[in-house]
């Protein structure tokens, strides 16, 4: 299969870039990249430019213009714009370790997406990171937490696939995995979702409405987050109310979705 690695990302270039570093030290390329640009500045893009560059395989950057929290529109954007039978995506806060896609790729099963974790970094740990432009990091440092999301023990992953089975909330979108089919069966993301928040739990709910087993990725497949302030909580409430409206009505497409850039 081919793969598809997205970043999304929204003016925070110095993050990005550790990324986009961690993206090009992978053990096992993904065959093409793409950026996902939520309506970032020109800075972005230079950085987008410099690593187009160094990149030996495609990268793409998609971008539209700042209208808000718009992640469910570049994504859908950018997932349209994909080659690869399967999609890997992650946030430009993101550092990947160096086996991440390889991971993925090996856990990658018909009928299901997948779900990974992260490592959480503090605000110091970050910005060392970022002033060092080093990707070099691992749950040992002072600076880590959520211990066992960054032990890579892969072997162990098969026992923890049903890992909080009935949690309809537990997915997290800065590191899951679909086949791109699926994605088109259920038109991608709501964009009815706006602002920050359930975007990633209610595309999991249609997956799962179509049959699609939840899968999720312990041990493998690690990633560690750079810190930064919470997002705004202030669409959350009228977002969780479009969750349950698709969890109630069992719904397998969205009306405002991927559709619109195919």
């Amino acid at each position: 299969m081919t793969t598809s690695l997205i970043i999304a990302t929204y003016n925070w270039p110095e993050a990005l870039e550790l990324s986009l570093m961690s993206a090009l030290n992978q053990s096992l390329l993904p065959d093409e990249i793409i950026v996902a640009d939520d309506g970032s500045t020109e800075e972005t893009k230079s950085m987008v430019d410099k690593y187009k560059a160094l990149s030996k395989v495609p990268l793409l950057h998609v971008w539209h213009e700042d209208e808000g929290f718009r992640l469910a529109k570049i994504r859908n954007r950018a997932i349209a714009a994909c080659s690869g039978d399967y999609v890997i995506q992650v946030d430009g806060d993101i550092i990947m370790h160096p086996d991440f896609v390889k991971d993925h790729v090996d856990f990658a099963r018909k009928g299901s997406y997948v779900s990974g974790s992260r490592v959480n970094m503090n605000e110091e740990l970050s910005k060392k990171l970022q002033r060092e432009k080093t990707t070099k990091v691992n749950v040992f440092m002072k600076g880590t937490s959520n211990f066992l999301n960054g032990l890579h023990l892969p072997f162990l992953s098969r026992f923890q696939e049903d890992y909080r089975k009935e949690d309809l909330y537990y997915v997290r979108g800065c590191n899951m995995a679909f086949w791109r089919d699926d994605l088109v069966t259920v038109n991608g993301y709501n964009e009815e979702l706006q602002g920050w928040g359930r975007e990633d739990n209610e595309i999991s709910c249609r997956l799962n409405n179509i049959g699609d087993v939840r899968r999720i990725a312990k041990f493998r497949a690690i990633e560690f987050h750079q810190y930064h302030p919470e997002c705004s909580r202030n669409s959350l409430s009228k977002n969780d109310d479009l969750l349950h409206q698709t969890i109630e009505e069992k719904l397998t497409r969205c009306e405002k979705g991927l559709d619109q850039y195919l």
